[in-house]
């Protein structure tokens, strides 16, 4: 019989002699089972549970080559990472996904302008096994570097080069704006504004797309736009501008709900009413939509469920299997006061 005392680690000898078996079968059995009997794995599995043995997980990577975690670069200032309803969801829906695993998550901020190098370094370095990517900009090189890795990895939205290799889930950015604008052209409104998104985003140039298709097949003019970086503060200084320029604006269509709530303020301090005077609509639908003063009309963007579907896509890679497909979901407008 086998003994230990009551304050020692059990160790990978003592399992294998509790269930019989010698060492490497041990061993094997505990890091996935590849060629072992159902009978010594049974042996083994219950040996472990008997002795309470916890698996090394340095010696256990050095077996399986495998480190058991994988990481969420989410390539933006700390400030928004920790404020942002699109990041928060995107967090919500990888942790959901990870639930019934084993594995571990690493949040990495990369921050904008860091050399992909260094990224693709530690890609290589085998620190994680697998990479989900959010909130990616073109100037980034994400793409670059996950292209130059082995290490699998799923992009949570469109890269802004969708180069054959890189694998994404998204929603249609493009169908969602017009979506949101033709709702406004069938309320009666004939001078739609636009804050978009950063320019250097896939989700942005999409949605600005959405925009100009409704109103160019509709014979509207759709000169009335202003940049924004789906923040509360870009969104006020672009309908500030909106304003200045277009007096005559009667709607505004915002590429994220944070932009809306700051047009919302700025439209307030201008003696605009919503939707009075101005239909305002956002995009993403991610909790403060409902809560505004009135609250907003936007395009429902299903982040919680693409950032798991990116899980799952990852957890594919991580099997074996290369044909992976990429997954779009549809839009849905959410119609509430402010329009």
């Amino acid at each position: 019989m086998t003994t230990i005392s009551a304050t020692a680690q059990p160790t990978l000898d003592e399992v294998a002699a509790a269930a019989g078996v010698s060492r490497s079968t041990a061993s094997r059995a505990l890091n996935g089972g590849a060629r072992v009997s159902p009978q010594a794995q049974a042996a083994v599995d219950d040996a472990a549970a008997r002795l309470g043995y916890v698996p090394n997980r340095a010696a256990r990577s050095l077996v399986t080559r495998r480190t058991d975690s994988i990481a969420l670069v989410v390539p933006e200032p700390d400030e928004r990472v920790l404020s942002d309803p699109f990041i928060g969801g995107t967090l919500r829906g990888v942790g959901a996904a990870l639930a019934a695993t084993d594995l571990q998550l690493l949040l990495i901020i990369a921050r904008p302008g860091e050399s992909p190098r260094r990224l693709a370094r530690y890609l290589r370095a085998g620190h994680v096994d697998g990479v989900v990517i959010a909130s990616h900009h073109r100037e980034d090189g994400l793409e670059e570097a996950v292209l130059a890795s082995p290490v699998p990895a799923v992009f949570v939205g469109r890269p802004f080069a969708a180069t054959e290799g890189l694998i994404y889930t998204d929603v249609d950015n493009r169908a969602g704006a017009r979506q949101a604008v033709q709702h406004l052209v069938d309320t009666g409104r004939t001078r739609i504004a636009h804050i978009a998104g950063p320019a250097d985003m896939a989700a942005g140039l999409d949605r600005r797309d959405g925009w100009s298709d409704v109103l160019t097949d509709a014979g509207l003019p759709a000169d009335a736009f202003a940049s924004g970086e789906f923040t509360v503060a870009s969104g006020h200084r672009a309908m500030t501008d909106l304003l200045a320029v277009h007096p005559d604006l009667d709607a505004v269509f915002a590429a994220s709900d944070s932009m809306a709530l700051g047009a919302l303020e700025a439209l307030r301090a201008h003696g605009r009413r919503v939707p009075e005077d101005v239909s305002v609509v956002g995009f993403d639908d991610l909790g403060v939509a409902a809560s505004m003063t009135p609250p907003l009309t936007t395009v429902r963007n299903p982040v919680v469920e693409m950032a798991s579907c990116a899980v799952e896509q990852l957890l594919t890679l991580l099997s074996g299997k290369r044909d992976v497909p990429t997954v779009v979901f549809p839009p849905e407008l959410v119609v509430r006061a402010s329009t």
